[in-house]
């Protein structure tokens, strides 16, 4: 069908925009701290949907039920946030990106703990993927990385269970009203409100840190993250989630050529993370195709 089609190829773009988005946000922090970049992501987020909003014909109807659920995704998508560009500031934009890439592993786990649905050898199979890949990106890293802690694997471990709790939610709101580009701003409201509640109550090593030279790569993160999350709540309007997940979590590969590019000086990239990438990515795949 054309809407799967169409859901499958902007499924493919947010995978591109999200990897961009850390690689840039990487970039960034070589001036400044997660905190600012954040800010920085929620406030072009705002600026460039609300308007676009009112361009496109204003605010349509739609259910309370929606707009309590998409503000809940909303403090869900300031926690990814916060949590994934962190992990990148600590272990790589490459490693974060492909711990991160678990979220679809987290959905088939709800879906058989919780729905009752049955894990084939493909999920299986899967699991085991994701799993190897996983130690192997995270193998001995504190010699290659400054002041590595094991938690700070938890990181984008932690985003990626919070994404997998999102996507069906927003998959479930835009079957009440199919508004995805209302629903997307109203994210970046409440991302902002609560990011004004963190920064109140944050101690003063996570306050914002302002410099030049982060400026650019910090708007360019937030361009892409963005467009990221517009075209990835467009592509659940339009498909089916089993299929449009798995294919947006293959950024951990464009995460890897992009930092193999630009960040050449600044992110080291061997063998074990090119395997480890390429084995959570065959992962997610062979747990949608179980399903």
């Amino acid at each position: 069908m054309a809407s799967d089609a169409t859901a499958q190829l902007l499924a493919l773009i947010t995978s591109v925009f999200y990897a961009s988005a850390l690689v840039s946000a990487r970039a960034g922090m070589r001036y400044s701290n997660p905190t600012t970049v954040t800010l920085v992501s929620i406030l072009m987020q705002n600026l460039l949907l609300w308007p676009a909003i009112f361009l496109t014909g204003g605010i349509h109807s739609v259910p309370m039920e929606g707009i309590l659920l998409f503000t809940l995704v909303g403090i869900f998508q300031l926690d990814v946030r916060l949590l994934a560009y962190t992990g990148v500031e600590k272990i790589g934009a490459s490693r974060s990106s492909a711990l991160q890439s678990v979220s679809p592993l987290i959905s088939a786990t709800i879906a058989v703990t919780i729905l009752g649905e049955h894990a084939s050898l493909l999920i299986v199979m899967g699991t085991f993927l994701v799993v190897g890949g996983i130690v192997l990106i995270s193998w001995k890293p504190e010699r290659e990385l400054r002041d590595f802690r094991r938690y700070h694997l938890l990181l984008p471990i932690a985003a990626a269970v919070l994404t997998g709790i999102n996507h069906p939610i927003r998959r479930y709101v835009l079957t009440l009203a199919n508004e995805p580009l209302f629903f997307s701003a109203l994210m970046g409201a409440v991302s902002l409100g609560g990011f004004l509640v963190y920064l109140a109550v944050s101690p003063v090593s996570h306050r914002l840190l302002w410099k030049r030279q982060a400026i650019g790569p910090f708007l360019a993160t937030g361009w892409c993250e963005t467009f990221s999350i517009l075209f990835i709540i467009t592509a659940i309007s339009l498909g089916r989630l089993v299929v449009v997940v798995p294919i947006a979590a293959s950024y951990p590969v464009w995460s890897l050529i992009l930092a193999r590019i630009f960040l050449r000086d600044i992110e080291s990239i061997n063998w074990k993370i090119v395997t480890g990438i390429l084995s959570v990515v065959a992962g997610n795949f062979a747990i949608h195709l179980g399903r």
